[in-house]
């Protein structure tokens, strides 16, 4: 649910029409898209933007409760896991940890996957959005 302004109007209206418990992704320009699901292309070239400044503009804008990564993310890319602790800690937001392949199957239920030019591996992460009103994190 959207908190502030994001100038990719595409983005502002998923946020917009985002109801609790709905999900997006935020994924690296390799994650595959779903059929049905809506791609949001960001992506200019390799690295531009990156999977870290994508999610710090959307930690800005949407109110989240959960997210989901693939559980080897913490160990094939702890500069993006990091920023994933940093942003959502354990302790406030509950953290869901799957292979790779039930990542890719709980992406079929977003309501949109925005392609970053990351190049880093397993730089994927979906986003639960929490009620505006419970605005505690």
């Amino acid at each position: 649910m959207q908190k502030g302004g994001i100038l990719n109007s595409h983005i502002a209206k998923v946020l917009a029409d985002l109801g609790h418990t709905d999900t997006i992704c935020i994924g690296d320009c390799g994650l595959p898209v779903p059929a049905g699901v809506q791609k949001i292309d960001l992506a200019l070239t390799f690295g531009t933007p990156s999977f870290e400044a994508v999610v710090r503009v959307l930690k800005t804008n949407m109110q989240a409760e959960s997210i989901h990564i693939a559980s080897p993310m913490e160990e094939m890319n702890p500069h993006n896991y990091a920023v994933l602790q940093e942003l959502y800690p354990q302790d406030r937001y509950e953290w869901v940890r799957t292979d790779h392949e039930a990542f890719k199957e709980a992406t079929k239920q977003c309501k949109c996957i925005i392609r970053t030019g990351e190049t880093t591996p397993y730089a994927n992460v979906i986003l639960q959005a929490d009620c505006i009103f419970n605005d505690e994190k």
